[in-house]
């Protein structure tokens, strides 16, 4: 029988210097919209931050960081410490481990309260997570587009992220690509996205 989840039978939607793996959803619409709610209201949320130029910035978008461990992760020059696993984010992590056979010590998470909220060009190279590590990405809520730049190339790949689908990034995808979230006025309705990381503890 053929498993529609095992990453080898997912096409890598990159050309070339990277993969990229779009599952689509991984839970029914139901258990999808059951954790989204669960995630609103049981996640300690906070506005991100970030220092740019000396510039301390406060962003609408909100983000938790979640760990084995009570890790540090320094990124934009902002650090935060990990808190303990909720039930619910141990269920999610569990399903996307089985379904993409790497194992995840952290997870950063996003609330995007609507399409006004986004994420400008990045790659997740920070020395902190293993290089070129597999970075598992759950969304749940309303659904966005999700776009790549090749950083020599300028290539780009849009991909939508569905409520309760999963996307993989491996291999140098981040040594070689950017990734975003962009803003748009067509989405009136909230979106958290998980990604699962592997800390270097």
């Amino acid at each position: 029988m053929l498993n529609l989840f095992n990453q080898d039978s997912q096409q890598n939607i990159l050309p070339f210097q990277g993969d990229v793996r779009y599952f689509g959803p991984i839970f029914k619409h139901e258990e999808a919209n059951a954790f989204l709610q669960l995630l609103l209201k049981n996640i300690p949320w906070q506005n991100d931050e970030a220092y740019i130029f000396g510039k301390h910035i406060i962003t609408k978008r909100k983000v938790a960081w979640f760990g084995d461990e009570p890790y540090n992760y320094t990124y934009s020059n902002a650090t935060k410490t990990a808190l303990k696993w909720t039930p619910e984010l141990l269920k999610i992590k569990t399903k996307i481990e089985l379904l993409s056979g790497n194992q995840f010590n952290s997870c950063l998470l996003n609330l995007y309260h609507d399409g006004n909220e986004g994420v400008a060009w990045h790659s997740d190279a920070e020395k902190a997570l293993v290089q070129n590590g597999c970075i598992a990405s759950a969304s749940f809520g309303a659904q966005r587009k999700f776009s790549f730049k090749h950083k020599s190339s300028k290539d780009k790949i849009d991909v939508f992220l569905e409520n309760g689908s999963l996307l993989i990034m491996q291999g140098e995808t981040q040594t070689h690509w950017l990734h975003r979230l962009p803003p748009t006025k067509k989405v009136k309705t909230p979106r958290i996205n998980l990604t699962f990381r592997q800390y270097q503890a």
